[in-house]
């Protein structure tokens, strides 16, 4: 059975919406971008994207989130921000992740885009935690998620190739 889809408020600068394929453009010049995507093993293909894309939408339907298109208010493509379930050392969480793309980064719009997820995993699934797993050496990442009242709880070493930095939360219901 699907789970009932959502999706972020708005908020003064940016909305979010779901991908589809016709954001395959935008999605992998972010994607393939080594910049935006230093802290990866290597940017992504053109390919890589679609099925970045895609997973994005059986996570919708499975989960009811997944990645969501972040975009001004105007409707420029900024980049990706949303709730995925990962794993840490073999445990379950929900994350939330970010990219934005390099000529707009620094200008806020990635800790805008997840403090919106923050309010929606606040007013849908808390109380619960939430977490945001980081490569130790990306700094503007672990800004982002220390902005949103995230702090570290663990280094990640059930990853093939590095040791990731786990930043997290208990997000309680507003009260």
């Amino acid at each position: 059975m699907a789970a009932a889809r959502l999706l972020p408020s708005p908020t003064p600068r940016i909305r979010s919406r779901e991908m589809d394929d016709g954001d395959l453009d935008p999605m992998a010049a972010l994607l393939g971008d080594p910049e935006v995507m230093a802290f990866y093993p290597a940017p992504k293909t053109r390919d890589e994207s679609a099925e970045w894309i895609a997973n994005q939408r059986r996570r919708y339907e499975q989960d009811g989130h997944g990645l969501w298109i972040i975009e001004t208010a105007e409707g420029e493509f900024l980049g990706d921000c949303g709730i995925t379930w990962q794993t840490y050392n073999g445990i379950a969480v929900r994350e939330v992740g970010y990219h934005v793309r390099a000529d707009r980064q620094g200008e806020g719009f990635a800790t805008e885009a997840a403090q919106a997820c923050v309010e929606l995993v606040r007013s849908v699934f808390a109380p619960t935690a939430l977490t945001a797993i980081i490569h130790p050496q990306n700094a503007a990442s672990l800004r982002v998620a220390a902005k949103l009242g995230m702090t570290h709880i663990a280094d990640d070493h059930a990853h093939p190739w590095i040791v990731r930095t786990v930043m997290g939360m208990q997000v309680a219901p507003r009260g």
